[in-house]
């Protein structure tokens, strides 16, 4: 067993004041990585497990079995005081993810994901290119990355930030990224929930959170609680469902509603007509051109795809010549399958940023079916 002290990390997790003295306890070691261990609070008797070289701060509901853990290193279970319906919600969530990123450890790491994936950052960041992307990231102090999925961002932004990079993730997603980055120096993965963020507040340059918040128990309150880690005048991206017309709310709902209820391995089966439909209809590569606007529906004028007209105003049948049928079908359970997936609207989303006194904001149009907003934190 090997101690050492915890001066150059910045945890702060819940209820472990400026005082307390975090230090890490080494049960295995690999390179300079603790593969297993936990994290102490010694003055108040409180601990963290560090699992397969992620220091996990989940509580309640949420926290991982340890029972064996606790057996072979003789420490006492940790209470579980949260059995609140959030908390209880919030792990059937979490149960989705963690099943979605076992399975697709390598999404965003190939050459054909890229090119698709990282040209759609540059639309959510309201970027040219590739390269101004680079540069977006490059000359960082501190960035965090919230629900990093495979990692494939994370180590994007690690890979040309001149900072750390810190990726925190409440699923198994965080065990996949560590795998995927752990050989980046500049790196860190946890466990946690973004609501209790184990970071200090005022901490971070840039906050990213692309398709996450979504999923908590409440976007409005995750926006907040990620705000308050952010430095004056630091920056932070999120991407949230956008509340879509009528018929595809209908649709959502009904397929959700059944859905839900299946084992992750019956979704995705459930989801496998809804793909080959994306499919078909995109390789028909045929279009239609509406002179009238069905507003009712919320369908504009112009000319359409055939497969984006059904997938953004009636069923989310997702199809991308990128990705294989698997990663494809992957996208559509992505939708249907998780307990919380909400939608706002951009008016919705304006109020929440003017509640918390944020002047410099932007909403980047990068597709029909999400709300891209990168906002900076007032100085004051």
């Amino acid at each position: 067993m090997i101690v050492h002290r915890m001066e150059s990390l910045p945890f702060c997790p819940a209820g472990v004041g400026a005082q307390d003295t975090l230090e890490m306890i080494a049960f295995e070691e690999v390179g300079p990585h603790v593969m297993e261990g936990v994290l102490r609070v010694r003055r108040k008797g409180v601990w963290y497990p560090i699992l397969k070289g992620v220091p996990s701060f989940l509580t309640g509901a949420l926290r991982p079995d340890l029972r064996n853990f606790c057996a072979l290193h003789g420490l006492e279970l940790p209470a579980d005081p949260d059995t609140s319906l959030p908390a209880i919600e919030q792990a059937k969530t979490t149960t989705t993810f963690s099943d979605k990123w076992r399975r697709f450890k390598s999404y965003g790491l190939e050459p054909a994901h890229q090119e698709f994936l990282f040209g759609w950052y540059c639309k959510k960041f309201g970027l040219r290119d590739r390269e101004a992307l680079i540069a977006f990231y490059r000359d960082r102090g501190r960035i965090l990355e919230v629900g990093p999925g495979s990692g494939f961002n994370t180590r994007f932004i690690a890979q040309h930030c001149r900072g750390t990079v810190y990726a925190l993730d409440i699923s198994d997603a965080a065990f996949t990224t560590f795998e995927n980055t752990r050989d980046l120096p500049n790196c860190t993965v946890v466990q946690a929930d973004l609501m209790d963020a184990p970071f200090p507040d005022k901490y971070f340059d840039l906050i990213v959170a692309d398709g996450v918040l979504h999923h908590t128990p409440n976007t409005r309150n995750a926006v907040r609680s990620l705000y308050h880690k952010l430095k004056p005048g630091g920056q932070l991206f999120f991407y949230v469902y956008k509340r879509m017309g009528p018929a595809r709310q209908f649709c959502d709902a009904h397929i959700r509603e059944r859905f839900g209820e299946l084992s992750p391995d019956q979704c995705y089966a459930a989801c496998e007509g809804m793909t080959e439909l994306g499919r078909e209809l995109s390789r028909l590569k045929a279009t239609v051109t509406l002179t009238r606007p069905i507003d009712v529906l919320g369908i504009p004028v112009g000319t359409h795809d055939v497969q984006r007209l059904i997938y953004y105003n009636f069923l989310k049948c997702f199809w991308n010549e990128s990705f294989d049928f698997d990663t494809n079908n992957m996208v559509n359970f992505d939708w249907y399958h998780p307990h919380h997936a909400w939608q706002h609207t951009v008016e919705e989303v304006a109020a929440w940023l003017n509640e918390l006194g944020v002047k410099d904001y932007h909403f980047n149009d990068a597709n029909p079916n999400g709300i891209s907003v990168l906002a900076v934190k007032s100085e004051s």
